[in-house]
This record gives structure tokens, sequence and C-alpha cells, in this order.
């Protein structure tokens, strides 16, 4: 158990959790009125594609796949995963606690149409309409594509890396073309990402030396 505990104690950070998802059922619970509409007029443009239900939902695996890899290849590259992901679902549901939001663009939805028109009808039974602003799927799409790209070993692994960019990109245009985020939410994820981006990969550490600002990011 020792053993145990030395080799995976990192495993504590994945206690977030317990916080995170308390606070968004309870946000779920309560912001049902009076919230205000993200709506901007290029969602008038994007067509409903229930297709995209299909990159919308890998996103669950495609997150937690990251952290798992990450939790038993590279430690320091867990930690900093984890802190950009957990940083932004942290400001995330600030933002809708003290602004809360929501979307009008959701379409009705024949669930006998097809597989897909099944699968989004049970994400919209599921999933509420509200606490869309940021885009967490975005933003966390956006977080593992950067973990990727700055692994040290999957730097040598182009097809994973370009295999990750295709799949980051479609979650967040499946985002906008299941009606379920405005692009006024998927730019926000991008604005968020950058900010805590620059304070988590703006920095390097050598050895146990104390982190040194980088001059450039990347």
């Amino acid at each position: 158990m020792k053993n145990l505990l030395k080799k995976y104690g990192h495993v504590w950070a994945l206690g977030y959790a317990f916080i995170y998802m308390p606070w968004f059922m309870y946000l779920e619970r309560t912001v049902t009125r009076d919230y205000a509409v993200m709506h901007v007029r290029l969602d008038d443009y994007i067509p409903f594609n229930e297709y995209f239900i299909i990159p919308y939902l890998l996103w669950f695996f495609y997150v937690s796949g990251a952290v798992l890899y990450f939790f038993f290849t590279d430690r320091q590259e867990y930690y900093r995963l984890c802190t950009f992901l957990f940083a932004g679902m942290t400001v995330s549901l600030l933002i809708c606690t003290f602004f809360p939001n929501g979307t009008d663009l959701r379409v009705d939805v024949d669930p006998r149409e097809n597989f897909c028109s099944y699968l989004v009808s049970v994400v919209h039974a599921a999933d509420t309409s509200t606490n869309v602003f940021p885009s967490i799927h975005a933003y966390n799409s956006i977080g593992v594509h950067l973990a990727v790209v700055k692994s040290g070993v999957l730097s040598r692994r182009p097809l994973v890396r370009r295999a990750s960019f295709v799949l980051m990109a479609s979650i967040c245009l499946s985002t906008v073309f299941l009606k379920q985020h405005s692009a006024i939410d998927v730019v926000g994820a991008m604005v968020l990402a950058y900010v805590i981006y620059s304070l988590i990969y703006g920095f390097h550490y050598a050895g146990g030396q104390k982190p040194v600002r980088r001059k450039a990011l990347g």
C-alpha cells in the first residue's frame, strides 16, 4: 500500500470532481429562468446537424483518456493538464454563478429519425440549455490538445498529434452544430484557454529549480 501511494499519490488531484460536480449540479437546478441568453448573429447561419453528436460524445473519452494517459506516464504533464482543466472549469462555474446564462438555440429532434437523432434527444433530456458560457466542452478539448502538443513523448508521434487536433476541432464545432452552444460560448472558451495557457505553460521547470518565465509562449 505504501508503494502504491508513493507511485500513484498524485491521484489526489482528481478529488476536484467532488467540488465541480455538486457546484455544477446546483447551477443546473437553480439557473432555470432570468438568465442572459447567449446568442449572436452567426448562430443563425449555422445549420443543425445531428451527426456531430459523435465527436460531442467522444469528448468524454478524449478528456478522461488524456488525464489517465498522463497519470500513468508523466506526472508533471498530468499536473499541468489537471491544473489547466480545473482552473478553467472553476472560472466557468464562477461566471455561471454570478452571470447566469443559457441559450435559445435548441431545435426539436425526432429520436426516431436515426440513431444520432436519438442520441441528441438523450443529451437534451440529461443536460439543460443553461450554464453554457464559456463552453467547457470546447475549453477542455483545447486543454487536452495543448497537453498532447506539449508532451515530449507524444511530440515524436505526429499522427497522434494530428488526430488530436482533428478531434479537438470536431468537438468545438459539434457544440455549435448541435445547437448546444452559441458561437460566443466557443470564443469565450478560446479566450479563457489562452489566458490559462499563459499561466500554466508560460513557465518551465528544470530539475528542482524554481519555475522560470519563458520569453515566448510555446
